[in-house]
C-alpha cells in the first residue's frame, strides 16, 4: 500500500504528540517530578509559581515581591508573544518541576478534511497544528521565561495551502493565494523573557526573540481560548493577527495594577512561502499597544503599528495597522467555560491606497465536561487580488476594493476518550458565506464549506 507524503506526516504529527504525553505521564511516576496539585486544563493563566528556594540545583535564588492581578497574568506567559487572554482563560497544559524550573507543554493538533461549494472551493485533508515547550524559573528580583513554539504545517499542509474560501494574502510557488489558507512556519517563536517585579502590583517586562510576537494586535487565532476548538484560520488574520510570526523582535512592557503600556520593533516583512526557513532582517517597523484587564474576566488591547514592507507581492508599500479587541472568559465550574472575543482590524498602506478593516466575533463554550460548541462570525474587506484567483499579477497590477465578505461558522466537538495526558475529540463545522455583487458572479449566491476534524490536545494530570 503507498502511503503519501503528507498522509505519513499528518500521522507523525499525531505520533510525537502522543510520545509526549507518554513521556509527561512516565515524569508524573517519578520521585520529585509530579505537577502541583490543582494546575490542570483549567487552570487559570494566573499560574501558582511556588518553588523551594534552591530546589535540588544548589542555584540560590534572590526572590522579589509577590505579584498580584494583571502582573500575576502577565508573568505566565500563557499565549504567543506578550499577548493576554483574560487571567481566568484556561490553560491546557503539561506541568511539571526539575529543581529550579518549571517545565511546560502546550500543545494543539487537528487532523482535518474539508468540503467547499462554489467553483472557487476546493477539498483537502490537512493538519493544522502548534507545539510550545517553556520554561520558567525565579531569577534575580524577577522571573526568567525561555520559550520556543513550532509546527509541522510545512510538511502538513500540502501544495503550501488549505482550501479556505474568500482567504488572500502571501503566496504559494510565487502565485497570489487566493481561496486558501497558507501553513505557519516550522519555527513560530524562540523567545526569552524577563519580568522584573518592581513591586506588587508592578512588572518591567522584556522580550527578545529571532522569530516572535511584537506588541500588535490581539492573541493570534491560534492561541485564543475562543477559537481553540476551530482547525481553521479567520479570514481577518491579515488584518488583525498576521505578525504574530516576525522576525527579530524586542519588547518592553509597563504593567501597572491593570494595565499594560507596551513598544516593540521588528522586521516588517511577513514571513515567504519557505516555512521550513527562518527569515531574519533589520529591525525596521515598531508597535505599541495598551492592554487593560479592570478584571480577571475581562481584558482589552488598542494597537498601532507601522510595518515596512509588508507584503512581498508588493515590496514598495508600508503599511499602517490598527487592531481592537475585547476579551472575556467566564468559568461556570472545573469543565464547564465560555471564552469569548470581539476583534477589530484595520490596514491602510502608507500614502496612496485604500482601507480594508475586518471585523470579528467568536466564542467557544465547554459544557459537562466533554462537550465543545463554538462560533465565529466574520465581515471583512476583500480587494480585487482575489478577483485574480492564483494568477501571476498582470504589469501595472492596482489593488482595489472588491467588496465585503460575511462568513458565520458553527461547530461541535466531543472528547471520546483520554489517551494518557491527551484529549482527543471528534467535531464538524459548517461556514455559511454572504458575499458582495462584485464577487457573487464568480462564487455563486450561497458557498458554503464544511471540515470534519480529530482534534488532539494535551491536558495536566489534575484534569482526569
Amino acid at each position: 500500500m503507498e502511503v503519501k507524503p503528507h498522509t505519513m506526516a499528518i500521522l507523525t504529527t499525531a505520533i510525537a504528540l502522543s510520545s509526549a504525553a507518554a513521556h509527561a505521564q512516565q515524569m508524573d511516576s517519578m520521585p520529585g517530578m509530579s505537577m502541583p496539585a490543582g494546575q490542570s486544563m483549567n487552570m487559570p493563566m494566573q499560574m501558582p509559581m511556588e518553588k523551594d528556594k534552591g530546589g535540588d540545583t544548589g542555584m540560590e535564588m534572590q526572590m522579589g515581591p509577590k505579584v498580584t492581578g494583571l502582573a500575576k497574568t502577565v508573568e505566565a506567559h500563557a499565549s504567543s508573544g506578550t499577548s493576554l487572554e483574560p487571567g481566568s482563560t484556561p490553560a491546557p497544559m503539561l506541568m511539571t518541576m526539575r529543581g529550579n524550573w518549571m517545565l511546560m507543554f502546550h500543545a494543539n493538533v487537528f487532523v482535518a478534511d474539508t468540503q467547499q461549494t462554489s467553483v472557487r472551493g476546493g477539498d483537502k485533508l490537512f493538519s493544522t497544528n502548534w507545539f510550545m515547550p517553556m520554561a520558567q524559573r525565579q531569577w534575580g528580583p524577577g522571573e526568567l521565561t525561555l520559550r520556543s513554539m513550532f509546527s509541522l504545517e510545512p510538511a502538513t499542509v500540502t501544495d503550501r495551502q488549505y482550501p479556505l474560501l474568500f482567504q488572500q494574502g502571501e503566496t504559494a510557488y510565487g502565485k497570489p493565494i487566493a481561496d486558501g489558507q497558507h501553513p505557519h512556519d516550522f519555527v513560530m517563536e524562540f523567545a526569552a523573557l524577563y519580568d522584573w517585579r518592581l513591586n506588587e502590583k508592578t512588572l518591567l517586562s522584556f522580550y527578545a526573540a529571532p522569530v516572535g510576537d511584537p506588541a500588535i494586535g490581539p492573541t493570534a487565532y491560534p492561541h485564543r481560548a475562543s477559537a481553540f476548538e476551530d482547525p481553521v484560520g479567520t479570514l481577518g488574520h491579515h488584518q488583525e493577527d498576521s505578525t504574530h510570526i516576525s522576525d527579530d523582535v524586542v519588547t518592553v512592557g509597563l504593567t501597572h495594577r491593570w494595565v499594560l503600556l507596551e513598544a516593540s520593533g521588528f522586521h516588517g516583512r511577513e514571513p515567504n512561502e519557505h516555512r521550513w526557513q527562518v527569515q531574519q532582517g533589520a529591525i525596521d517597523s515598531w508597535s505599541t499597544r495598551l492592554t487593560v484587564a479592570p478584571t480577571e474576566n475581562w481584558s482589552g488591547q488598542f494597537s498601532y503599528g507601522r510595518l515596512h514592507s509588508p507584503e512581498q507581492l508588493f515590496p514598495t508599500e508600508d503599511q499602517k495597522r490598527m487592531t481592537a479587541s475585547i476579551m472575556w472568559n467566564k468559568a461556570f465550574s472545573k469543565t464547564s467555560n465560555l471564552a469569548s472575543t470581539v476583534a477589530w482590524g484595520h490596514t491602510h498602506d502608507v500614502g496612496p491606497g485604500h482601507p480594508e478593516n475586518s471585523y470579528l466575533l467568536e466564542s467557544t463554550l465547554r459544557f459537562r465536561d466533554r462537550n465543545y460548541a463554538f462560533t465565529r462570525m466574520e465581515d471583512v474587506d476583500r480587494t480585487s487580488e482575489l478577483l485574480l484567483g492564483e494568477n501571476p499579477l498582470p504589469a501595472g497590477f492596482v489593488e482595489e476594493p472588491a467588496g465585503r465578505v460575511q462568513a458565520y461558522t458553527f461547530g461541535y466537538d466531543r472528547d471520546l476518550g483520554n489517551l494518557p495526558h491527551m484529549r482527543t475529540a471528534l467535531g464538524a463545522q459548517v461556514t455559511a458565506y454572504t458575499v458582495g455583487s462584485r464577487l457573487e458572479p464568480i462564487y455563486g449566491s450561497d458557498p458554503m464549506g464544511v471540515v470534519v476534524f480529530l482534534r488532539l490536545r494535551p491536558f495536566g494530570k489534575a484534569d482526569n
